[in-house]
């Protein structure tokens, strides 16, 4: 079951979202309109919620999870997600905060309480520490992430850009679903 409740709690699903088979959506998180899930991603929202925005592209075997409240972290970190934000094949995004129009690349890492503010690119193979914030309009990359230099016009445009290629490939799925 690729959607399912865990604590008394249910995800929810915006309008048009296409959540894979073999992909897992668990406890309080909420899925904005035209989400996708794809194979092998895993969304688990059972110590706190995932909250993700419109267009959010979660490719495959991607790891979205958080942080419980507890004495070590007082109040914990839930994961909150904007707008038209693309997650790359095997990325990890724990307990942070991630703004609108936003890439993050293939393998990369997003620690408890990072920042990433709106219009960043975080490249492959990246690694944001707990805490760390990313300022909009850049290019980061490395271990630990570091400012490269501002984004192109071209980067920008591509932004919104590929969060829409993928609403249009979720939709060729939902159609071969029916």
């Amino acid at each position: 079951m690729a959607v399912r409740s865990f604590g008394g709690k249910t995800p929810q699903c915006g309008a048009g979202v296409w959540v894979d088979p073999s992909a897992q959506v668990i406890g309080d998180a909420s899925l904005g309109e035209d989400c996708s899930v794809w194979p092998g991603a895993v969304i688990r929202a059972d110590m706190h919620f995932i909250e993700l925005g419109a267009r959010v592209s979660v490719q495959d075997n991607a790891v979205l999870h958080i942080t419980h409240d507890s004495p070590f972290n007082p109040g914990g970190f839930a994961l909150t997600i904007g707008d038209d934000v693309t997650i790359a094949h095997q990325a990890m995004l724990h307990g942070c905060h991630i703004g609108n129009r936003v890439m993050i690349g293939m393998q990369a890492i997003v620690m408890d309480g990072a920042q990433i503010e709106d219009d960043v690119i975080l490249a492959a193979g990246s690694l944001v520490p707990p805490g760390k914030r990313l300022k909009s309009g850049f290019l980061y990359r490395g271990k630990p992430a570091t400012q490269v230099r501002p984004l192109t016009r071209e980067e920008r445009e591509f932004l919104p850009y590929v969060a829409g290629n993928y609403v249009k490939l979720k939709n060729q799925y939902l159609a071969e679903a029916d």
